[in-house]
Order: C-alpha cells, then structure tokens, then sequence
C-alpha cells in the first residue's frame, strides 16, 4: 500500500494563505489610508475656500460700513447746511421785521414817555422806561395794541413819582412782535427737503433769536 505525506501540500497551503491575506489585508489598508487622505484633503480644501469667502465677506463688509460712515457723514453735513440755510433765510426775513418792529415801536411812543431799556428773547420784548404819568404808560399801551407789528401789551411793573423820586414814572412793559399775515413772506414756508432736520433747525433757530439785546 503507498502512502502519501501532505504535511508539506499543507504548509504550502498555510502560507500561501496567510500571503494572500496579508496582501488582502495590505490593499485593504492603503485603499482606507487613500479614501481617508483624500477625504482629509476634501474637507481641507472646503475649509479653505471657505475662509476665502469669509476674508472676502469681511472685507466687504469693511467697506460697506466706511461706505455707510461716510454717509452718514454726508447726510449731517446736509442737515447742518439745511439748518444754517434756514437760520440764514429766517434771519433775513426778519430783519426789515425788526426795523418795521422799532418803527411801530416808536410810532406807538406818546410824549412824555421814553425808553431805557429793551431786551428781545426771541419775538418776546421786554422795555423799561419814564413816564411823566401813568396816563401815558396807558396810552403806549393801547398804540402798541393797535400796531400792526407790535401786539399783546402787559404791563409788568410801574413805581409813581414817589416811588422813584426823579419825579418820573418807572415802568417795565413786554409785548410781543407781530407779523402780520399778509406780510409773511413765500421762504419762510417750510422746504420739503428739510422734513429730516425741522426739529434741529427749530432748536437752533431758537437758540440764534434767544440773545438779550439791551438798549440804555
């Protein structure tokens, strides 16, 4: 009877068997090593780009906001030029009022009566001055009633001859000036470019009328 030996048959088969699944294995790691490489590099590469486009949003959004800056700049320039357009334009409408407001002023004096003192806080007048008696100070008052550019007579103050000892009455009357309304002129009606800035050309148009101007 032959017999035959496959112990060596089997190691052949042993270790052709482990080769194959070292190099299985092999491939298998550098197949996951080059999936993963390039999975690294993929997502690298969207990192980049997108710090790109936010460098980019960045820097456009610095020039959006200086841009903005600028015209926010623009925009207070024009307010402030509207402004002083209007101080400057309300200004010259009032000043033939303020020499039409004297000349009623005086017109409305009775003899007898003067003036020491005149003080203006916007279109609110405030006057001292003699009498040589209380008749006349009635008198001025009831003028600056009738004036067409002074109104609304108060008298706030009046000491007799006694009183002052210079043998003159010493008043203290306020009024205020008129503008009658068939003189108001076209420029003082409002801009419709200046809607943004009437509350501030307001206050500062107060401000400019409310110095004190005195008169001895």
């Amino acid at each position: 009877m032959t017999r035959i030996n496959l112990l060596p048959w089997r190691d052949e088969a042993r270790k052709r068997r482990r080769i194959e699944f070292l190099i299985a294995a092999g491939v298998t790691m550098a197949i996951t090593l080059l999936a993963a490489v390039g999975v690294h590099v993929y997502i690298e590469g969207r990192i980049t780009a997108q710090l790109e486009i936010n460098r980019l949003l960045e820097t456009e959004i610095s020039l959006l906001n200086r841009q903005i800056k600028e015209i926010d700049e623009l925009d207070k320039i024009k307010s402030d030029l509207l402004s002083r357009m209007d101080v400057i334009q309300q200004l010259q409408v009032s000043r033939p009022e303020i020499v039409k407001m004297f000349d009623a002023l005086v017109t409305a004096m009775p003899d007898g009566v003067y003036l020491t003192r005149l003080d203006q806080t916007g279109r609110a007048i405030v006057v001292e001055g003699r009498a040589r008696s209380n008749a006349g100070v009635s008198a001025f008052m009831r003028a600056i009633e009738s004036s067409r550019w002074i109104g609304n007579p108060r008298l706030l103050l009046i000491e007799n001859k006694d009183q002052t000892g210079t043998g003159l009455s010493h008043f203290r009357l306020g009024f205020e000036q008129v503008t009658p309304a068939g003189d108001q002129e076209p420029s003082q009606r409002a801009r419709p470019g200046s809607k943004r800035t009437s509350a501030r050309t307001n206050q500062r148009r107060n401000q400019s009328q409310s110095g004190a101007h005195p008169w001895i």
